[in-house]
């Protein structure tokens, strides 16, 4: 399925009761799911811990069970953190496929790779776990979520050249970040021919509120353009960005959202 790139990320849902992770507004996030499937989008990505738990079944209830399964796609990912024995992957996938009600994940991730994860996911076979899922029609594309510096990057798709794509977290404030290295962990990725999904696009929020000075210039450059959405436009127009991904927490933020893409995509 060929998908616009701006992704629907599932850890920020609405909730009933503020704070209480558990108590996902269903009915706000079908409408919410309505509206972007509406119009065009199809990726949502979610994972085994957000919500406390509840953000994979909230999916099931609101996307899966309401929406042919051809119209959109679906990404999770193996908590590879609490991988602590042996098999204990393999009861955390079986659940997950239970919990989202599928019988496949369109893209299936290792969770937050960093020094401390890889080592686990070595321990436990998550590679050749998760690579035979994917030999089996369970998974269709394989990848993971990185947390760490560009040298244990390229470490892990050199020996990994398998995955299918790469998840960073990329926007203009950490490009040259010592810390994040979004700059150098994208050129990474690039070196190796992976696809990339971008998470933090607009830092939390942060680059939606930036400071006076730095609007105004936006501003004068394009007056109707918010910041958001000159975050947006970075990230998804680097060459091998196949996805944006967005936490999503109201109506309104969805709408947002997907003003933004669709001005970039006129751009």
């Amino acid at each position: 399925m060929q998908a616009k790139k701006l992704g629907f990320g599932c850890m920020r849902l609405p909730l009933k009761v503020p704070k209480i992770q558990t108590s996902v507004d269903k009915k706000q996030v079908c409408e919410m799911v309505d509206s972007f499937i509406e119009n065009g989008f199809t990726y949502f990505d979610t994972a085994y811990m957000y919500h406390a738990f509840k953000s994979e079944s909230a999916m099931r209830e609101c996307l899966v069970k309401r929406h042919p399964r051809d119209s959109f796609t679906l990404a999770d990912k193996l908590p590879t953190m609490m991988i602590k024995f042996q098999g204990e992957q393999e009861r955390i996938f079986e659940s997950q496929l239970k919990k989202c009600g599928v019988e496949y994940f369109d893209y299936y991730l290792l969770h937050c790779l960093n020094e401390s994860n890889y080592k686990a996911c070595k321990k436990y076979s998550s590679f050749e776990y998760t690579a035979k899922k994917k030999e089996q029609g369970i998974i269709k594309k394989l990848g993971f979520s990185f947390h760490d510096n560009a040298e244990l990057l390229d470490k892990i798709l050199t020996e990994h050249p398998e995955m299918d794509f790469v998840q960073l977290q990329i926007n203009y404030l950490d490009w040259n970040s010592e810390k994040i290295q979004s700059r150098l962990c994208y050129e990474v990725a690039r070196k190796h021919g992976k696809d990339i999904v971008v998470m933090e696009p607009v830092k939390g929020g942060a680059l939606a509120n930036v400071p006076a000075e730095a609007e105004k210039l936006f501003r004068q450059y394009n007056p109707d353009a918010s910041p958001a959405s000159w975050a947006v436009r970075y990230a998804a127009s680097l060459d091998g960005v196949m996805m944006v991904l967005s936490g999503m927490s109201n109506m309104q933020q969805l709408q947002d959202n997907i003003e933004l893409y669709e001005g970039f995509q006129a751009a």
